[in-house]
Parts: C-alpha cells; sequence; structure tokens
C-alpha cells in the first residue's frame, strides 16, 4: 500500500522505463479488470499534432461557465503531475491520485506478468483517468487527449460523443511514420462509427485521408472552412474573429490565446459546442461561450511571464508548431527585438526549426536540459556550430545571461520542447515572480 504522495508519484515515474509502444491490448487488460469504466463516460476525443490542449482549453471553459461538470485528461504537464487530470479547472486532489495509484498497482503487477508486457507510465495515467470519471467523479463531460497518435493510442478505447482532430504534422516519424499521409491514417483512426468528427486539418493530402475514413465510418464530418469558418478581425493584444457555421452566427469573439491557429482551436470548440446543444441536449449561451472563450487559458502557450523585462513561453515543439510561433511572433510583436533561448529534444527536426525561427531574428542560444530524450551536449554543440548560433549548456545561465540584455524595447522568448518549457516555467516563476 502506497501512502504517500511522493511515493505514488515515484511509482508512477518508475515506469517511465517502459517507454511508449502502441497497442491497445494492455490498456484492455486493465480495463477489464475494473470492470470497463471508459463504457460509464460521456467523452469528447481530440487527436492532432498541434493544438489538442487548446481546442480541450477553450471547450472547458465554455463548459464550465455555462454550469456544467468538465474533467480532462491532458499531456504532458507543465506545472504538476496531477494537472494532466482535471476536474472543473482543478487538479485531482493528493488523496484521489494515491487512491488511484494503489487501485492500479496490483493489476499492473498482474497485467505485466501476461504475454502482453507490462502496462506503460502513459498507459497507467490514461487508465486511472478513465477509472477516476467512470466509477469514481460525476462529471457531465471528459475531454480527452489522445497522447500519441490515435489509432493504437491508449485513450482510443473509447467510444466518444464528438471525435476532433486538430492539425496535422511531422512529429514521431519513429512510430507514426514519415509522410502526412501515414501521419494522419494514424489520427483518424480515432473516428467512429456514427460519431460526429470535427477538423481543423487544411491540408489536401491529410483530408482526403479523414474524409475517407469519416465514410467508411459513416461518421458526419464538420470542416473548418466548409461547414464552419472563422472571419479573422485581427485583434492587437488577442485575436478577434467571426465565427459562422451552418446554423449560428457569432461576432465579435475575442480570445486571449495568441496566433491563427488558436482561431482554428477555437472554431473547433465553438462546433464541438454545437454539436453537444444540437445532438445531445447541452444548454450554452452565446454568453457563456465568448465569456468562457475569452477566458480560457494554457500555460506555455505564448505565455506572458514577465512585462519588464518581457519574457514569452512557447511550447513549440515540432516544425508545424515553430510555424505558428513565427507567425504569431511577425502579427503581434514584430516591433520588438527578440531574443530566443530555444530548446527541442534530440529527435525532433532541430535544424529546421532553428532554421524557421532565424526569420524573426539572428540572436538564437541554443541549450539543454535534464530529461532523457534533451540533447547532450555534444549534440548540442555540434548542431549550433553547424547553424552558427549561439549555445549554452546551462539553460538557466543561458536565461540569466540574456535577461540582462534585454532593452526596452526587447523581449525574451524561450521555446521548444513542453517538457524544456516545464523546466523553464518553473524556473523563471520563482525567481521572476
Amino acid at each position: 500500500m502506497i501512502s504517500t504522495y511522493n511515493d505514488a508519484i515515484n511509482w508512477m515515474l518508475n515506469r517511465t522505463k517502459f517507454g511508449i509502444v502502441p497497442g491497445l491490448q494492455r490498456m484492455e487488460e486493465m480495463l477489464l479488470r475494473l470492470d470497463q469504466p471508459h463504457h460509464h463516460i460521456k467523452a469528447i476525443h481530440v487527436a492532432g499534432t498541434n493544438g489538442k490542449g487548446s481546442t480541450i482549453s477553450y471547450i472547458q471553459s465554455i463548459l464550465l461557465e455555462a454550469g456544467y461538470k468538465v474533467g480532462t485528461f491532458t499531456s504532458p504537464y507543465i506545472i504538476d503531475y496531477r494537472e494532466q487530470i482535471m476536474f472543473c479547472g482543478e487538479m485531482i486532489g493528493k488523496e484521489d491520485f494515491i487512491m488511484l495509484v494503489n487501485k492500479m498497482k496490483p493489476i499492473v503487477e498482474e497485467v505485466e506478468k501476461l504475454p502482453c508486457g507490462a502496462p506503460t507510465e502513459f498507459e497507467i495515467l490514461t487508465t486511472m483517468a478513465f477509472y477516476y470519471f467512470g466509477q469514481v467523479q460525476e462529471h457531465d463531460i471528459f475531454l480527452v487527449e489522445v497522447g500519441l497518435g490515435g489509432l493504437e493510442d491508449c485513450t482510443n478505447v473509447i467510444t466518444p460523443l464528438i471525435s476532433i482532430i486538430t492539425s496535422i504534422g511531422h512529429d514521431h516519424h519513429q512510430i507514426l511514420g514519415n509522410s502526412i499521409e501515414e501521419i494522419t491514417v494514424q489520427k483518424a483512426g480515432i473516428i467512429k462509427k456514427g460519431i460526429p468528427t470535427i477538423t481543423a486539418e487544411l491540408k489536401e493530402e491529410a483530408l482526403n485521408i479523414i474524409q475517407k475514413m469519416a465514410i467508411k465510418n459513416e461518421s458526419t464530418l464538420f470542416e473548418f472552412d466548409k461547414q464552419f469558418k472563422a472571419i479573422d478581425l485581427y485583434g492587437q493584444d488577442h485575436e478577434c474573429f467571426n465565427f459562422v457555421s451552418q446554423q449560428n452566427k457569432f461576432e465579435q469573439i475575442e480570445i486571449s490565446m495568441i496566433g491563427q491557429h488558436q482561431i482554428r482551436n477555437a472554431s473547433c470548440a465553438i462546433m464541438a459546442i454545437e454539436l453537444l446543444t444540437d445532438t445531445y441536449g447541452f444548454q450554452v449561451t452565446e454568453k457563456e461561450l465568448k465569456s468562457g472563450l475569452k477566458k480560457a487559458y494554457r500555460e506555455g502557450r505564448l505565455e506572458k511571464i514577465s512585462t519588464e523585462p518581457m519574457i514569452l513561453i512557447d511550447g513549440a515543439h515540432n516544425i508545424e508548431g515553430i510555424q505558428s510561433l513565427v507567425e504569431s511572433i511577425k502579427s503581434h510583436f514584430n516591433q520588438h527585438d527578440i531574443t530566443i533561448v530555444f530548446s527541442a529534444l534530440k529527435d525532433k527536426d532541430v535544424i529546421e526549426m532553428v532554421e524557421l525561427l532565424q526569420n524573426i531574428t539572428n540572436n538564437i542560444i541554443m541549450t539543454t536540459f535534464d530529461f532523457p530524450r534533451a540533447m547532450s551536449h555534444e549534440e548540442l554543440i555540434h548542431i549550433a556550430e553547424t547553424l552558427n548560433v549561439d549555445y549554452e549548456i546551462n539553460f538557466k545561465e543561458a536565461i540569466e545571461k540574456n535577461v540582462k540584455k534585454i532593452q526596452k524595447n526587447g523581449i525574451l522568448l524561450l521555446t521548444g520542447s513542453l517538457y524544456f518549457i516545464s523546466d523553464v516555467r518553473k524556473y523563471l516563476v520563482n525567481k521572476h515572480n
């Protein structure tokens, strides 16, 4: 029996040694021993390369504003491990977390003796979330973010009310494939028979596959720029747009998260709310929808940590994320002198990511951090010298040296891996607030 929160966290983190193993058999074995809790949840399932977490934040914020009880399962965490399982905008309590770990421990020990092998940390965490909302915590809706891919992701044991596929890009090549088509087949694997699907994807090669999967599964497909669209009104320190669908028109919608991609994410959320109200009996007023969207917030997404000096952090962890970041900086901060401290995992397209960042500044400092998949010191130095950019092995020193150099019109932007951003945010919040 695990009795302390630290012991519970350590037990979970010890499971990271089993890595990422696609497939559903271990999930099915664990859920079977818990009396199939995932059959008792009302879920929205969200897949995509970028935008999953933000889309969930928008839906959550709207429904909380309308008085609904909302559970969420998202990853990775930025501040606290427990934020991956939340209820009504709050992390589950430490006592509940300990209870869930104790519930899972004997089941995991039993399943790992089977031919399917040892459950991974993410599979256990996912099962904990399904058990919590399926057996413990009453809820009106449960928002579930895919961990990796979709088809063979461990969340893909549910039959949701709605499936959402955000934007699709190149990521996790070693598991999902090298082409957009291969990756889309995995993402579109969450489309279920007779369940409506919403997508923000714009690339024709990806849309073709999503459309075919929707037809095959008799799923009504709602595509951004077709069945619903957004008209950008170009806000200064926020985004402002009109939303138009086949049934609704909402004008002067404001969102606090910056970027054209956030308008698409918010539009997907509005479309999901429309389906919840039209098909499943939810009630949300226009005032609640607009207020929820404006309040929606997600740490590490072009988040302002400090005003003087201005420090921004953004978890742009792949090429498409960096492209969106560059567009957002050009749109909202083009009058500022930008200094970037950047770190990515070694299995990412680091060189291309840095080359994209060079479109907004030549003042880039590469660094690394303490994480198993982070760049080693040798890899960092080699890539930095190849790109002819500066490097600093200790990210804290990189921050401190460059904070001192920021002028009145300057911005220090820290970006890259979400795991890096998590470490950076903890350091900055403690140091500069």
